[in-house]
């Protein structure tokens, strides 16, 4: 198979690449429900060591840059009450915690979550968490730039490989919410 996006040696539908993905994200494609069907939603074996955002568009296609979301976990905290979220922007902007994150969730403060608390409510690898798979109580506040391109590269629930979405379906994941300027410049 061919990538929809990239340019990667290895391209496979992710229902025949779940042994390849952490078990939340696993579960998640083989429980896949929505308008986008679970085999359009593509797995690329990448190299961990080229993980981070630059280096890995140098070696995977330049265009990706455009093409790539974030998948952050962040803490929102309202008196003795903390919420966990995920939040979801292209790569090129970063998140605001403290306008639309923070409103969204009607917290006092809102914060990028512990490495820690990301890794270990998710049960997928820092650099890796993708919305695909996440706990079903959580929000999953979603650029709106990103619902409109026709395939994202995000995590795939670990350093090694990533999935390749179409945008729409991150609307139909558990959880979530699309918001417009999420993300930020």
């Amino acid at each position: 198979m061919h990538a929809p996006i990239g340019n990667f040696d290895s391209a496979t539908p992710a229902p025949e690449s779940l042994d390849e993905l952490t078990r939340p994200v696993a579960d998640a494609v083989r429980h896949w429900s929505g308008s986008v069907p679970a085999d359009q939603i593509v797995y690329v074996d990448t190299e961990p060591e080229w993980a981070d955002t630059a280096t890995f568009v140098e070696h995977y296609g330049r265009e990706l840059l455009e093409q790539s979301a974030n998948c952050v976990v962040v803490t929102g905290k309202r008196g003795g009450g903390t919420t966990l979220a995920a939040c979801v922007v292209l790569s090129t902007t970063r998140v605001d915690v403290n306008g639309v994150v923070r409103r969204h969730l009607g917290a006092r403060k809102a914060s990028f979550a512990s490495m820690d608390t990301a890794t270990g409510e998710t049960g997928m690898e820092y650099g890796g968490i993708t919305p695909v798979g996440l706990p079903a109580d959580w929000p999953v506040l979603v650029d709106s730039a990103v619902i409109d391109l026709p395939y994202v590269l995000v995590g795939s629930g670990r350093r090694r490989g990533k999935l390749l979405v179409p945008g729409k379906a991150f609307a139909e994941l558990p959880g979530a919410v699309v918001l417009d300027g999420l993300g930020v410049a």
